[in-house]
């Protein structure tokens, strides 16, 4: 059976205000991590941000938290080469995971960090949701593909965070929403609503924090 995958709708003004005041908190770097054996306590919820190398991961992460500097943005893709937890004040933790695919990087630095994303996703029992990140000048490419079915195979639900919404006109930007749609009917873990974003209009951000709160209250 086909699965709709409509754009998220506008939180309600309490949702929305929840969700802001959550971002306006406390928000704290809490480590970086290369190796399971570092991960904090699994004392809270969490949600983690998946995407390919260059999708616009750390400039999300900074404009849901109102930091510019929070999670580094850079031009360089792969820069990200370690798991980076971030804490939500008491509430949950929000998870920078290491970009996939294309990475200039030392082919074993790489896979080293990639079978480190994988052991996380399988093997965490906080973490409530991923969101993975497409990028809306791009859509679902064959990587892409290759950690959703990590992600159903894990059991962990997903949803398709779209990025740089503002790159594209009102038409493209509706293709790509078909293509989504399309290839997510292949992931039985996907989350049956895509999040429509711009970091730089703010697009969707309030969709997005009322989202993580709600899963770290559930």
């Amino acid at each position: 059976m086909k699965v709709a995958f409509p754009e998220a709708p506008e939180p309600s003004d309490e949702a929305a205000e929840a969700g802001r005041l959550l971002f306006a908190g406390p928000v704290d770097f809490v480590k970086g991590v290369v190796a399971m054996d570092g991960l904090p306590p699994a004392d809270r919820p969490e949600v983690c941000f998946a995407g390919r190398s260059n999708v616009g991961k750390s400039s999300l992460i900074n404009a849901l938290t109102g930091r510019k500097g929070i999670a580094r943005a850079s031009n360089t893709p792969g820069r990200t080469q370690e798991i980076n937890y971030f804490a939500l004040g008491d509430h949950s933790y929000l998870v920078d995971l290491p970009g996939y695919g294309y990475a200039q990087a030392p082919v074993a630095v790489v896979a080293k960090w990639q079978a480190l994303l994988k052991q996380y996703l399988a093997g965490r029992p906080t973490l409530r949701r991923a969101f993975a990140l497409i990028d809306a000048r791009h859509g679902v490419k064959l990587v892409d593909h290759e950690i959703m079915t990590l992600l159903d195979r894990s059991a962990v639900p997903f949803q398709v965070v779209v990025t740089k919404a503002d790159k594209i006109g009102a038409t493209t930007l509706a293709a790509t929403l078909a293509q989504v749609e399309s290839e997510l009917q292949r992931h039985p873990a996907a989350f049956p609503e895509l999040v429509v974003t711009s970091s730089e209009k703010g697009r969707g951000i309030a969709t997005l924090r009322a989202i993580i709160d709600g899963l770290g209250r559930g």
